[in-house]
């Protein structure tokens, strides 16, 4: 059970790193426009915030490396937090941007954190 969740706490960690890259680095290029469905107008307005959203979405892969490296209670606990910040950004996400994020962010968290608890 414990691999399962490591696995799934990293995969989690990796989308969000990959988030990162998104937010602040490709956000106004063609991959960067497509994978947000925004305007070259717009990415361009936006430049700044996008890239403070991508800074926080490193902030919560950080934690969750940092989860997984962690001995024993320190470890569970980052996780267990950390998840649970992934959960409820993506159910914020999902509510007021896109159901997409539900599917991309908070369900893998959300079967990470219940991996992690049973593994405990």
């Amino acid at each position: 059970m414990q691999i399962a969740a490591d696995v799934l706490t990293a995969l989690v960690a990796a989308v969000h790193l990959y988030i990162v890259v998104l937010e602040m680095f490709l956000w106004t290029t063609p991959r960067g426009r497509a994978t947000f469905g925004t305007t070259e107008a717009f990415a361009a307005e936006s430049k700044v915030l996008a890239a403070n959203q991508g800074l926080y979405n490193g902030f919560l892969a950080a934690g969750l490396i940092f989860a997984l490296i962690a001995p024993g209670t320190t470890g569970f606990a980052f996780a267990v937090f950390f998840l649970i910040c992934v959960i409820v950004a993506g159910l914020y996400g999902a509510a007021t941007v896109s159901r997409r994020i539900l599917v991309v962010q908070a369900v893998p968290a959300a079967i990470a954190l219940v991996l992690v608890l049973l593994a405990r």
